[in-house]
């Protein structure tokens, strides 16, 4: 809290940066949300509003919530959840209502300030790792709801993200089985090997034709100036004669 005492006047020359404070009054007994370095101007930015308080309950936004997240070395990301920092909350275990066997994974909420690590509260302009017990997560009122339920009954852990990296992604989540590929049972029996297959082919039925001319053999014979032919054929009838022809 600013006290009267924190406080003098000075002149300045040029122009008032866009948000300083000229009177006193308009700066004691408010809380102070970030640094202020002596013979510093005070911003309306750094100071929490009027009747606010200090602590941490002044930097927390209209309208927005500071939830506390119990964390270990590994849900803490080794200390390195440090005010003003950026994650992701997952959350695993076991489905209610048999809604799928094993443990699942899912991303509960993405791209979440980090209020306050332990009792820090201010940023860290140098990044170290402070190991502490519980963070507090500036989240709107709906996810504040849906947070404590997450901490009450699953396993959450935090995802450290890069600060300007604000896309929220799409996520189904995941399922111990399809870690291991998928497999929920023995291995599939090889399947038996196939019938050969008959290929039958429609021909047309032969045309009954007509009977083939029995064979008939000539026998030529010469005797001087005469000349004489005999036919013989060989399904005639041996009681019948051969057929001549004189010439």
């Amino acid at each position: 809290m600013v006290k009267d005492s924190d406080l003098k006047t000075g002149d300045w020359t040029g122009t008032l940066p866009k948000g300083m404070l000229t009177s006193p009054q308009a700066v004691v007994g408010r809380g102070v949300m970030s640094p202020i370095y002596e013979g510093e101007p005070v911003l309306e930015s750094r100071l929490a509003p009027p009747g606010a308080g200090g602590g941490l309950a002044a930097t927390i936004p209209a309208g927005m919530r500071a939830c506390a997240v119990k964390v270990n070395d590994v849900v803490g990301l080794a200390g390195f959840v440090v005010p003003g920092m950026r994650v992701d909350v997952l959350i695993s275990g076991n489905p209610p209502n048999g809604q799928s066997s094993g443990t699942r994974v899912k991303t509960l909420l993405q791209n979440i300030e980090v209020l306050s690590a332990g009792q820090n509260i201010q940023k860290d302009t140098e990044g170290k790792p402070v190991n502490v017990q519980v963070v507090n997560l500036l989240v709107t009122p709906e996810q504040a709801e849906v947070l404590s339920l997450a901490s009450n009954e699953t396993r959450i852990q935090l995802v450290l993200r890069n600060p300007l990296d604000t896309q929220v992604t799409k996520v189904t989540g995941s399922a111990m089985s399809a870690l291991f590929g998928g497999e929920t049972g023995p291995p599939p029996r090889p399947a038996a090997p196939a019938k050969p297959r008959v290929v039958k082919v429609n021909l047309p039925a032969p045309v009954a034709g007509k009977p083939e001319a029995p064979q008939v053999f000539v026998i030529e014979v010469f005797n001087g100036p005469k000349r004489s032919e005999t036919k013989i054929s060989p399904s005639a009838d041996d009681k019948k004669a051969p057929e001549e022809k004189q010439q």
